[in-house]
């Protein structure tokens, strides 16, 4: 889902008597600006200059019937904040401030008023600052080179700064911002599927349902164990071929484990029944229209619901690669940071402490499934397992590990006055060894040692899953808890 962003320009109508061309070479910055952000992911509402309070409730007026996600002031010369504040009265979006320079320096020899006020994009931007604040409006500000390629005709300064570090960190920085409004706006439309029940006695993964609704904008379909048999029951062979043809190739099918022998070589039995729950687990979700599911399910022993969740991970990995990220025992609000992770095309695999290596320096992260395809470091490994450790029954399980390199771990918690808060920390994953036991093992090594980086964690009070992500994606994360308006904290 594409971004909705909205643009305009600001300056003072005074200046455009006095200086003919000024007004020109603003509307020049802000096209290039337009077309720059229109490269990205985005639908661009270009409001244009504002120069009055009326030209500024005009363009509130217009963000707001355009639905944006995110406001880009661009700060291109001096003007009065009285003509800027109405447009956010009007308009709440996240506004960042542009403060850019279109040339590294002015031609100090040629410079006129006139050329020196095409260039004094800072001056206005500690008045907005303070006018914003004593308004009680949210703001961020990005400082540094416009980056165009070429110099306009008018100016007397080389404006080719496009290869300056200050234009391109000013773009990455943008762009992250287009892509967290993006991920936002889609979350806020996503509806998830909570299957089940919470596993019991979990007290950290029970969710509130309408705090969820309400901080992210999410709905929650709560669905039987009656839907998905229903589903089942509608399951044609073609179906199950089709998924069966899934399995087959996006997975490795494992002999016995040589260490655990709960860890075995998955039948063609417990294969055709895990591609048969996969095809109805998939016509569940294009039932509802769901976007991302929380699962859980005991059932009693030898009961039909237990024979049906027997065959969940494979499924659940399944639906997590194609966009559907699937969070177990019933953890909603995991679930949101993995469709999160997701939405902003960095992965999102379902994880928890599983161990610590204190002679390597790394935590192994991971979990009994289900885990996203699309990160995995070489083929996933299917497994039989004997037992599912701590839950009723036995099926077949995926053992991987999230390919090496940069990661960041997003953790979707509830604190005690319930408001949910992103936790999130940055780490390398390493060709450490796994455990060949059919659950998902990452080694991560972080910036300190495994206890020091516990006990930071433990100290913010998560749930004991998280998401985790490829590449470094920590301000990513917090521009999305920045449009989200909820508490974030980087570890």
């Amino acid at each position: 889902m594409k971004a909705r962003v909205g643009l305009y320009s600001v300056g003072l109508n005074t200046y455009w008597n006095q200086f003919p061309q000024l007004k020109e070479r603003i509307l020049c910055y802000n096209a290039f600006i337009r077309d720059k952000i229109g490269g990205y992911e985005a639908e661009v509402f270009n409001f244009g200059l504002v120069d009055t309070e009326q030209k500024a409730r005009e363009c509130g007026e217009y963000f707001n019937a355009n639905n944006v996600d995110i406001i880009f002031l661009h700060c291109a010369t001096y003007a009065t904040s009285a003509a800027i504040v109405p447009v956010h009265r009007i308009c709440k979006a996240k506004t960042i401030l542009l403060n850019l320079q279109p040339c590294r320096r002015v031609n100090y020899k040629k410079t006129t008023t006139g050329e020196w006020l095409a260039h004094c994009n800072a001056c206005v931007v500690p008045e907005i600052c303070n006018a914003f604040n004593r308004c009680g409006m949210d703001y961020e500000v990005i400082s540094g080179l416009l980056g165009m390629d070429s110099t306009p005709e008018m100016s007397v300064a080389d404006e080719n700064t496009k290869d300056a570090p200050q234009a391109k960190r000013v773009w990455a920085e943008i762009g992250e911002w287009v892509k967290a409004a993006g991920a936002v706006r889609a979350l806020q439309a996503s509806r998830f599927g909570f299957l089940g029940n919470t596993y019991s006695g979990m007290l950290d993964l029970y969710s509130d349902c309408t705090m969820l609704t309400a901080q992210t904008g999410i709905h929650i379909e709560v669905l039987e164990m009656c839907d998905l048999k229903s589903a089942f029951d509608k399951v044609a062979e073609k179906d199950v071929e089709e998924r069966r043809r899934c399995i087959d190739e996006l997975f490795f099918i494992s002999g016995d484990s040589p260490s655990d022998p709960l860890a075995r070589k998955p039948t063609e039995e417990q294969m055709e029944w895990s591609a048969k729950i996969a095809a109805a687990q998939l016509k569940l979700v294009q039932k509802f229209a769901l976007d991302g599911i929380a699962y859980y399910y005991h059932g009693m022993d030898g009961s039909e619901y237990e024979q049906l969740q027997k065959g969940f991970i494979v499924g659940f990995s399944l639906l997590t690669a194609n966009g559907v990220p699937c969070a177990g025992e019933g953890d909603l609000k995991t679930a949101v940071a993995m469709k999160l992770c997701d939405l902003l095309k960095v992965g999102g695999s379902f994880c928890e402490i599983v161990t610590t290596d204190y002679e390597d320096g790394t935590i192994l992260l991971g979990h009994d499934g289900p885990f996203h395809i699309a990160i995995a470091e070489g083929k996933p490994i299917l497994r039989e397992m004997g037992l599912y450790h701590g839950k009723r029954g036995m099926g077949i399980s995926v053992e991987a590990k999230v390919k090496k390199g940069t990661i960041t771990n997003l953790g979707l918690t509830q604190t005690g006055n319930g408001r949910l808060k992103l936790i999130i920390s940055r780490g390398e994953a390493t060709s450490g060894e796994i455990m060949q036991i059919g659950n998902t093992q990452t080694p991560v090594r972080f910036s300190v040692d495994p206890d020091t980086y516990m006990e930071r964690w433990f100290r913010e009070a998560p749930t004991h899953h998280f998401a985790m992500s490829v590449g470094d994606n920590v301000s990513l994360f917090e521009k999305v808890a920045k449009l989200l308006q909820i508490d974030y904290v980087v570890l």
